[in-house]
């Protein structure tokens, strides 16, 4: 477990980050033997269906050379599953860049995928060629700040130790100017979450998609809003957690708010379509006709081909709550499974 100092408060953005620095720095939390299961973990069909649209997009746009780029990339399963799903249709990247900084991570990447270059930050990618980049679970990782409506007015949310135990409680400076104008107006004790290191990583991938060419999936669970409440959780050998109870001993995540971060591509000159629920996304992309096809192929293994595809697309599952959301280049065409009227405005 990570030290927090006990005689200096940190706000809830910086707990999440150190924390969440030394949780995955020291380990491999995927799996079963982890602490929770990613949609690539689930089945092979999620990286397939990824490198179709990425294969597609490609085509359509004229077949260019082009950089394979992946936030926080896991175990490189979805990478490895998209690009050997993309070679069938003679999508072959000049080059695979991971940007990773967990070195265990890195380690189980390089196992699957030796040819790839591994990045600390966006800033190192390559700029001499399109990207397209894949965000699978990324954003829901990043630090967020929380902020409270007390008596008297709202207030940053720090984390404290008090008798021992780290509790949430509310600073001291006014920050109201830090909460959306339209959530100020809320009831005492009402929270309001925003991440400007997601808008930041967003804005640099968005400029480099404007300048250079191509597009960027991004897929996690959230909601669209402007809203309040508080989504920070964490997980633990794949059940619900304390955030608070053992710092860099679980996983922490929030809820990913895709308006900002469309607002944020958006305003850097770039286009964006989405979100929409994960399960209609993958069943717009053909996951109905892999199952069967994978099936037929396979028949003892058709219940357990059905059981991945809807714990994917079902809504009481993976399917409404998470979201995918695309951004691509003003001349790149728009991308599959995103109908014209999903396109943000």
């Amino acid at each position: 477990m990570i030290q927090i100092a006990a005689a200096r408060a940190m706000t809830v953005a910086d707990y999440m980050a150190a924390a969440n620095a030394h949780y995955y720095a020291t380990r491999d939390p995927l799996g079963t033997a982890g602490d929770f299961t990613t949609a690539p973990e689930i089945s092979q069909m999620f990286g397939e269906l990824i490198g179709i649209w990425i294969a597609d997009l490609w085509m359509r746009a004229g077949s260019p050379a082009f950089r394979y780029v992946e936030l926080g990339p896991g175990r490189g399963t979805l990478a490895a599953d998209a690009l050997r799903t993309m070679e069938r249709f003679g999508c072959a990247p000049q080059g695979v860049h991971l940007v990773e900084t967990s070195p265990v991570l890195r380690a189980a990447q390089s196992a699957r995928l030796p040819a790839a270059v591994h990045h600390d930050d966006i800033a190192d990618l390559p700029d001499d060629a399109p990207l397209i980049i894949v965000a699978n679970e990324f954003f829901d990782a990043l630090p967020i700040h929380q902020y409270v409506r007390t008596a008297d007015g709202w207030r940053e949310r720090h984390v404290e130790r008090h008798h021992g135990h780290l509790v949430p409680v509310p600073g001291d400076v006014p920050a109201d100017e830090a909460v959306p104008v339209v959530l100020r107006q809320q009831g005492d004790g009402t929270i309001v979450e925003t991440a400007p290191a997601s808008a930041a990583i967003m804005q640099a991938c968005a400029f480099r998609l404007a300048r250079q060419g191509g597009a960027m999936l991004v897929i996690d669970y959230g909601h669209s809003g402007p809203a309040a409440g508080d989504t920070l959780q964490a997980v633990k050998a794949h059940r619900f957690a304390d955030p608070f109870a053992d710092p860099g001993e679980v996983d922490l995540t929030a809820h990913v708010d895709f308006t900002p971060l469309a607002d944020t591509a958006k305003s850097a000159g770039v286009r964006v379509a989405g979100p929409v629920g994960q399960g209609d996304w993958l069943r717009r992309l053909g996951i109905d006709a892999r199952v069967a096809a994978l099936a037929a192929a396979a028949p003892g293994r058709a219940d357990e081909l059905a059981g991945q595809r809807d714990r994917l697309v079902d809504a009481d599952a993976m399917g409404a709550l998470f979201k995918a959301m695309a951004l691509y280049a003003p001349q790149w065409p728009h991308p599959e499974g995103f109908d014209a009227s999903e396109e943000a405005i």
